[in-house]
């Protein structure tokens, strides 16, 4: 079965006015094929998981937070061997990967306006016009993504639930200067979306189209206010590695 799932919804929902589309998703029917069924389990390590291995960031530099999670979604096996996206909220930065571990390429994102790493209950059945600026959050954690389409394009789910997708940046409100926004690599400037991830049209066609297509993945979300063990059963380190 492909696992390549174009998904248009009903014609009542809010639609995709400024980079997010929020429905009232109360039909299951409705729904993309996969996000009925349970999310891939984490596999049980084995000795061969447990070898330290590495992702490889083919020369960039990502933040300690960033090369921690990718390690360790390579070294626990944790993405199943399916491709993998971390994003990171502090340096409002994405890195796709394959599923071997290799960076297939990066880019800077735009992400939700609010610091938070939660959305708020029933985010995903409300109108935009009605979440609140501190509403607008993009959460931490992991989530099983596959391509799909909103009213406008295609998209990559995150959160169906909650409407978190990935997506070409989108023009919104002219006065967001989301394009602008996007080419500079300074992170401050880079939260203005109702939560969903916002990237340049030509990264989302080049890589993100070309790793996802007829298959599924996973995308881990940086947290920006807990801990990351908090959000990802990452072992700690070693007694004698802590001040390395």
């Amino acid at each position: 079965m492909a696992w390549r799932h174009w998904y248009y919804p009903p014609a009542s929902v809010a639609g995709l006015v400024l980079g997010c589309t929020l429905w009232a998703s109360t039909a299951g029917a409705n729904a993309p094929p996969s996000a009925n069924l349970a999310s891939p389990a984490r596999p049980i390590p084995t000795a061969a998981m447990l070898n330290p291995k590495r992702a490889d960031f083919l020369g960039k530099l990502p933040s300690p937070d960033a090369r921690q999670v990718a390690d360790w979604v390579m070294s626990s096996g944790d993405n199943a061997t399916l491709p993998f996206v971390i994003v990171d909220k502090i340096g409002a930065r994405v890195f796709v990967f394959d599923g071997t571990g290799h960076l297939r390429g990066s880019s800077m994102a735009l992400l939700g306006l609010a610091h938070g790493d939660d959305s708020i209950p029933g985010i995903g059945t409300r109108k935009l016009a009605l979440i609140r600026p501190e509403e607008r959050t993009t959460p931490a954690g992991r989530f099983v993504a596959m391509l799909g389409r909103d009213i406008h394009q295609d998209i990559l789910w995150v959160d169906y639930e909650t409407a978190i997708s990935l997506h070409r940046v989108v023009m919104g409100n002219p006065g967001d200067h989301r394009h602008q926004r996007l080419l500079g690599n300074s992170p401050l400037n880079k939260r203005i979306s109702y939560g969903c991830i916002n990237v340049p049209a030509k990264f989302f066609d080049t890589v993100v189209l070309k790793v996802f297509s007829g298959t599924n993945g996973i995308v881990y979300i940086l947290p920006e206010q807990r801990r990351l063990r908090d959000v990802f059963p990452i072992p700690a380190p070693a007694p004698d590695e802590k001040h390395r």
